[in-house]
């Protein structure tokens, strides 16, 4: 490939200098140099520069992306999930992973800590809680001490006094933490040196040109602001900006400041040799679900991602968002879903219903109501709350994983943040490469 674009390369050279004078000096199997000669031929001194300047730079990057990676890695409550991007493979060929959240790990090694009977020292960063929340209650209720870091105890609220006053956690500064005798646990959902071994020992090595990496962020709500509420408004805020899923994307130095567990992601990847995108969870999921076939054909559709810890349902014409509804898996069944799903498709959902039951809200744009009859989608690792249900939903399975649907829609929005890169992850989403197999371009 490499020795192609050089004589392709000469022959823009020689035929500028006027050195390739008539066609019958191209080699008669190369069409594309033919076509070089034609179109540099007849173009003035100035527009040869201009058309070789302009295939030079093609050339170099397509030799940059020959081989381009992009790790993708969906972080949720139950597992998180990896997807390594390769240029020029199948994407259902690409190298996978499903394991333990981190938050699951760190809860494991709280109730061993417990069983073991050992006070524990929590230092790191802000990260997901759930089960880590539940797993330190447990600890501390066992009669055990909890010491946590100012940004490691934000991982169960931003308000550290309520933190200190109502979970019993005791905050110290780092200077404090170096002199107590307790079970150390550093807390961080990005982990990139370990991912990196786990393919290593696997016999992959990544040199990625991009890492895009997603979690759930409530954001760290003022005083006396309810973090559900501050959560939806943000929600609604970024819809009204810029009206795409991938508006929930952010190169790592454009996150706003009030996203901290974001913020502890880019902290934790400590500055990766190439561009770091971090967005949300749940519109990475509902983004990756629209690469379902039968999604893709709907010109309006209602997608829900129904997680382990928040179910999120957007509905889409096309790439617009029409509106936006989310609540927390746990306090709904599926009698309750059908229900809020069929107003949210009519249009007459109320965002203060949602809120008094503990979600977080709705938000309609486009009154016009969309029909449920076909235009149903689930994804999401809690998606069987709908099995048997009377919406008879599809359930999406873009590039059959259903698991990697966050993936996919980290991938889709670094093709969206990321235009230089957007060209193989368009090719590979269309099927350009569905021929070659994963050891064609082993290098």
């Amino acid at each position: 490939m490499v020795k192609s674009f050089n004589r392709i390369a000469f022959v823009c050279m020689e035929v500028m200098h006027g050195t390739i004078q008539a066609a019958a000096e191209i080699r008669p199997e190369s069409h594309f140099e033919y076509y070089i000669f034609l179109r540099m031929s007849i173009a003035e001194p100035q527009s040869r520069i201009a058309a070789l300047t302009r295939f030079g730079h093609a050339i170099t990057m397509l030799l940059r992306k020959r081989g381009m990676q992009i790790l993708t890695v969906d972080i949720g409550t139950g597992t998180q999930d990896f997807y390594l991007f390769q240029s020029g493979v199948a994407l259902e060929n690409g190298f996978k992973m499903v394991a333990p959240s981190p938050t699951m790990v760190v809860s494991r090694k709280i109730r061993a800590a417990t069983s073991r009977g050992e006070d524990l020292l929590l230092t790191g960063v802000t990260m997901g809680g759930g089960p880590i929340t539940w797993a330190a209650d447990a600890h501390l209720q066992a009669g055990y001490k909890i010491f946590a870091t100012p940004d490691a105890a934000r991982t169960f609220n931003d308000d550290l006094e309520l933190v200190r006053r109502k979970m019993g956690v005791e905050i110290v500064s780092r200077d404090e933490a170096e002199s107590l005798d307790a079970h150390r646990l550093e807390l961080k959902d990005f982990d990139y040196p370990t991912i990196l071994e786990a393919f290593s020992v696997l016999g992959v090595q990544i040199d990625p040109q991009a890492v895009a990496v997603g979690v759930f962020d409530h954001g760290a709500a003022p005083p006396d602001v309810s973090d559900r509420q501050f959560r939806f408004d943000y929600l609604k805020a970024r819809i009204q900006a810029k009206n795409r899923l991938s508006a929930f994307a952010y190169p790592a130095a454009d996150l706003p400041p009030f996203l901290t567990r974001m913020h502890a992601v880019v902290q934790s990847a400590a500055n990766p040799d190439c561009p770091l995108i971090v967005m949300d969870t749940a519109p990475a999921a509902v983004l990756g679900a629209l690469l379902d076939p039968h999604v893709r054909s709907l010109r309006r559709v209602l997608i829900a991602n129904i997680g382990n810890l928040h179910t999120l349902a957007f509905r889409m014409e096309s790439a617009s968002i029409e509106g936006v509804f989310e609540h927390h898996t746990g306090l709904i069944d599926r009698t309750r879903l059908e229900a809020h799903l069929i107003a949210f498709a009519e249009g007459t959902i109320k965002h203060e219903d949602v809120f008094a039951e503990h979600g977080h809200g709705a938000l309609i744009l486009q009154p016009e109501p969309l029909s449920l009859k076909g235009g149903l989608a689930v994804t999401g690792p809690r998606r069987d709350l709908l099995r048997g249900s009377i919406l008879n939903p599809q359930y999406a399975v873009p590039f059959g994983d259903m698991m990697l649907s966050g993936c996919f829609g980290l991938l889709s929005a670094c093709a969206d943040l990321l235009p230089d890169l957007a060209e193989p992850i368009h090719g590979a989403m269309r099927g350009d490469f569905s021929h070659i197999s994963p050891w064609d371009v082993d290098p």
